[in-house]
């Protein structure tokens, strides 16, 4: 559902996040129907964003070593080299069964020191992730740029296999390195023992996102193309509720975001991380709804669809025609961070 491009419009009030609603005729049953809600992040132009600190945290455990994810990574950090400027760095950690400094944080003139490291990555060995995560923390907060765009990237299938392996050691781990101003962007590569469930946690709880890349026109997209969404944070612990009309919902389901879903006493709770989006970044869900009546009873007793009146969750084309609109889309108030750059959003809508 998120892949896609929807058309929605960028805030133009000074917010950073625009909120859309649609609803629709759903497709499969003719008597249910399909609830848009879309949020659009403000746009950042190339130019105006900042000096970049990226630090890439490879894997090159011998999992890595089939043509659709060392090589192609190499590949994607080529075209992401071309578009440096004089202000940005990167660095290269490489890890598998030892984590080690591949390239020292390098000026974005220094274009062949730079070629000739991702040259000369390969693989072997297992993976020892956490090794590997503490050593690219430790190296972007030591060239930490006031004002900049300071991130990890890691860069793997997800096979972690030795050294910290534990699910939740690597969150704790994480969240406690997102505190220093560093955030964290995952980019996945491979099939078959590709781990998504636990790199996009480790994206959500390093305040940052995670991309699939299969092929060198999605390396563009991620890296070149789509890199202020990527790399750019212009919003945090971002929270969505619904608020549904009795008269005119009966019962619903969100379709997917089974692992972004919120307690209703959590919107409202600044306690509680949420999603983070970035310049320019999309974010979409559907709700399927039925109005009120004998048919929306029997789906929330057979299937499990909800009755309450709210739902709250946390994110993570071609424009349509509509059936009816919305009774109403309210952003919540934007409340800056002191500490960082982004805002810390919430939107309600009403329906």
């Amino acid at each position: 559902i998120n892949y896609f491009d929807y058309g929605y419009e960028p805030p133009s009030d000074g917010r950073p996040v625009a909120v859309h609603a649609e609803v629709a005729p759903c497709p499969w049953n003719p008597t249910h129907k399909l609830v848009q809600v879309g949020l659009k992040g403000k746009v950042v132009a190339k130019s105006e964003l900042g000096p970049r600190n990226l630090v890439f945290l490879v894997d090159v455990s011998g999992s890595m070593e089939s043509e659709d994810k060392l090589p192609l990574l190499r590949a994607g950090l080529r075209m992401l080299v071309a578009d440096m400027k004089a202000a940005d760095r990167i660095a290269i950690v490489a890890y598998a069964g030892a984590s080690g400094l591949v390239l020292p944080p390098t000026s974005g003139t220094d274009k062949q020191t730079i070629l000739r490291a991702i040259d000369n990555l390969a693989a072997g060995g297992s993976t020892n992730g956490g090794a590997g995560i503490s050593l690219a923390y430790a190296q972007a907060r030591k060239h930490f740029i006031q004002g900049g765009i300071n991130r990890v990237v890691l860069a793997s299938d997800g096979d972690f296999n030795v050294g910290v392996t534990d699910h939740d050691e690597l969150i704790n781990l994480i969240e406690q390195q997102r505190k220093s101003g560093v955030y964290l962007s995952v980019l996945g590569f491979g099939r078959g023992n590709l781990n998504d469930h636990t790199m996009e946690q480790l994206a959500d709880k390093g305040n940052g996102n995670y991309a699939y890349i299969d092929g060198l026109q999605e390396a563009r997209k991620v890296l070149v193309e789509q890199a202020g969404g990527t790399l750019v944070t212009i919003a945090k612990d971002v929270k969505i509720q619904v608020e549904w009309n009795p008269a005119r919902v009966g019962s619903y389901r969100l379709i997917g975001y089974e692992n972004r879903m919120l307690a209703h006493t959590d919107f409202n709770d600044d306690k509680k991380d949420a999603g983070d989006i970035g310049a320019g970044h999309t974010v979409t869900a559907l709700y399927e709804v039925l109005p009120p009546g004998a048919g929306a009873a029997a789906a929330a007793d057979r299937f499990g669809w909800e009755r309450r009146s709210g739902d709250a969750f946390a994110p993570r084309s071609a424009p349509r025609s509509s059936a009816s609109a919305p009774d109403t889309v309210q952003p919540g108030t934007a409340r800056p961070d002191a500490d960082e750059m982004a805002a810390k959003p919430r939107a309600q809508v009403a329906v």
